[in-house]
C-alpha cells in the first residue's frame, strides 16, 4: 500500500527522543531531556500582542503563498540589517517553518539521481530531504579537532557532474560549529566554479557566541547569485510551534518554491505571519537576553561533560547544542534489566543513558557521527546539573 520511498525514509530521531521522553513522564518516570531543539523561553510578549491584534483586526484569511508583503518587507529589512544583503519581497519566500522552505528546494530543484553535498555531521532532515524526492545526499566529513568546521578540500573532491548543490548550516546543528570566513570563501569560490547552488541553513544565526555570524551570500555578486539563504523565527524568538520559516534568493528558484508550496500548503498561518513582522520588526532586546542565558549554559554544560569519564566534548560557538564524543565509552558494559549490555555506538550509549540514568539525549548516528550523542542545553542550569549528575553516576557504574 506505501509508497516505495518509504521504505528507507527515516523517522526524525530528534522528534522521537522528544515523544518517548514525554511518553515516559506521563508514566510517572521522572527523565531529564537534553532532546529538545527550541528554546525554554516563552515567546516574547510583543510577538503575541501583535498576534492577538492581528486576530482582532480580522487577518485570519488566506494570504499570498508567498507570504503577505508586510512581512516579506520585514525579511529583507531584517537581512539587510544583520547580514548587508539586499534583497526584494520579490526574492522572498515565507513557508511553514524553515523545514518546509528546505522541502520545497529539494523539490523544486533535485531530479532523481541528483546529488547534494552535505558536511558531516548534519541536521537529520537534509538527507532524507533529499531521498524523499530521488536525489542523494553525499556526506563530506568536518574534523572535530579543527570544531567542525568545512573541509573544502574534501568538499570539492566530492564533486561529480551530478552535483547540483551545497548545504550549509553555519551555526551548526548537530555540533554548533560556525564555520570559519577563510572556509566560507573557498566554498564560495568552488560553488562559482562548478555552478552549484549554495543552500545556507541560518536557523542559528542569533545564537553566534564568538565572532559574528557571516552569511555566505555576503561574500560576493557572483556567491550571492548562486546562495539561497533560510532562516527562521523559530530559534532566535522562541517561535517554534508558530512555523514561519523564510528563504530569500535567486528570483527565479523562489518562483518555482512558491508553485510548490501553493500545491502543498498554501499560505502559512496567517496570524503567526502577522507575529513574524513584529518578531522581526521590533526591538530586538529579547534575542540579545536569551543569547547571553545560552551562552553561559554552554560553558556549564561543556565543562560538566569533559569531567566525565570516556567523554570528550568540543566548545560549540554556536547554536544550543553540545556534540559529545562518548567513544571512551565503547567496549564497556552495562547491566540492566534485560541483561548485560556492551556499548558499541551511540545507539547503546543513548538507551543506556535513558534507562540507567534517566537521561534523554540523541543518537549521533543519525548526525553522521556514531562517536558522538546530541544534548541540548535549552534547559535550566538545575536540569543540567541533576543530568550531568545522574549521568556522572551510571557510568561509574560501567564494566
Amino acid at each position: 500500500m506505501l509508497a516505495e520511498r518509504l521504505k528507507t525514509l527515516a523517522p526524525s530521531s530528534t522528534l522521537a527522543v522528544q515523544a518517548k521522553a514525554k511518553a515516559l513522564r506521563a508514566r510517572g518516570v521522572d527523565v531529564i531531556s537534553f532532546g529538545a531543539g527550541e528554546p525554554d523561553f516563552d515567546t516574547p510578549e510583543r510577538i503575541k500582542a501583535a498576534a492577538i491584534e492581528a486576530m482582532r483586526r480580522g487577518e485570519t484569511k488566506y494570504t499570498e503563498v508567498a507570504g503577505i508583503p508586510e512581512l516579506r518587507a520585514a525579511v529583507c529589512a531584517k537581512l539587510k540589517r544583520d547580514n548587508g544583503l539586499e534583497y526584494e519581497p520579490d526574492d522572498v519566500l515565507v513557508s511553514c517553518g524553515a523545514k518546509h522552505t528546505l522541502f520545497n528546494m529539494a523539490v523544486a530543484i533535485l531530479n532523481p539521481g541528483d546529488e547534494v553535498l552535505i558536511p558531516s555531521p548534519y541536521w537529520v532532515s537534509y538527507p532524507e530531504q533529499a531521498r524523499l524526492v530521488g536525489g542523494v545526499s553525499v556526506g563530506v566529513l568536518t574534523r572535530e579537532g579543527t570544531g567542525f568546521d568545512l573541509d573544502p578540500e574534501r568538499l570539492a573532491a566530492a564533486v561529480t557532474p551530478r552535483t547540483k548543490a551545497i548545504v550549509l548550516n553555519s551555526p551548526n546543528n548537530p555540533t554548533g560549529a560556525v564555520f570559519s570566513v577563510e572556509a566560507l570563501e573557498a566554498v564560495a569560490r568552488l560553488a562559482v566554479e562548478a555552478d552549484l547552488l549554495v543552500v545556507s541553513d541560518e536557523c542559528y544565526e542569533a545564537l553566534t557566541f564568538e565572532g559574528r555570524h557571516v552569511s555566505i551570500a555576503a561574500l560576493g555578486p557572483d556567491v550571492k547569485a548562486r546562495t539561497l539563504v533560510i532562516n527562521t523565527c523559530s530559534k532566535a524568538y522562541a517561535m517554534t510551534g508558530w512555523r514561519i520559516g523564510y528563504a530569500a534568493g535567486p528570483r527565479a528558484l523562489i518562483r518555482a518554491m512558491t508553485d510548490v508550496q501553493s500545491q502543498v500548503t498554501s499560505n502559512p498561518s496567517s496570524v503567526a505571519q502577522w507575529a513574524a513582522v513584529e518578531a522581526l520588526a521590533g526591538p530586538q532586546d529579547e534575542v540579545r537576553t536569551m543569547v547571553a542565558e545560552f551562552d553561559r549554559r554552554r560553558h556549564l554544560i561543556v565543562d560538566g561533560l569533559n569531567r566525565l569519564d570516556g567523554v570528550a566534548c568540543a566548545r560549540p560557538r554556536g547554536a544550543f547544542y553540545a556534540f559529545a564524543n562518548v567513544s571512551g565509552l565503547f567496549g564497556r558494559s552495562s547491566a540492566g534489566a534485560a541483561g548485560t549490555t556492551r556499548l558499541g555506538g551511540s545507539l547503546d550509549v543513548a538507551a543506556f543513558l535513558l534507562e540507567a540514568a534517566r537521561v534523554a539525549v540523541v543518537p549521533g548516528l543519525d548526525f553522521g557521527s556514531d562517536a558522538h550523542v546530541r544534548l541540548s542545553y535549552a534547559t535550566s542550569d538545575a536540569l543540567i546539573r541533576e543530568g550531568l549528575a545522574r549521568m556522572d553516576a551510571a557510568i561509574r557504574q560501567l564494566r
